[in-house]
């Protein structure tokens, strides 16, 4: 099990994740956009084993969102969920990420988090 704190501007697309993962497990902080994810990073003090975050969101994207995080958490894991991976995956910024896909199934969303927890 790990504790995972999720970004995602869509709020259906966040409930039904989120309980997905809980479903499979893991304690899911769920927020509605980067800025929160941030301050939930900021008191949190290393408690988040994986930042798992849309990359196009209003405000605090989640590519900054993750270069934060691993400056505030060192060691996170950190995966990207987005509508737009290909413009994602040739931002150097993420390449070396993983990287899902909208729409993605469940299952796949799932094993996926479950194989970079155990990395």
């Amino acid at each position: 099990m790990a504790t995972i704190l999720y970004a995602e501007d869509d709020d259906g697309m966040r409930r039904f994740f989120e309980k997905a993962l809980e479903k499979a497990g893991h304690h899911v902080i769920a927020c509605a956009d980067g800025e929160r994810a941030l301050r939930a990073l900021k008191f949190a003090d290393g408690a988040f084993d994986m930042l798992l975050t849309d990359i196009m969101m209003p405000g605090i994207d989640g590519i900054e969102l993750a270069k934060q995080a691993e400056t505030l958490s060192p060691g996170i894991k950190i995966m990207f969920i987005t509508g737009f991976a290909a413009v994602a995956m040739s931002d150097q910024d993420v390449s070396s990420q993983t990287v899902l896909s909208k729409p993605v199934h469940l299952r796949q969303l799932v094993d996926e988090v479950d194989r970079l927890i155990a990395a």
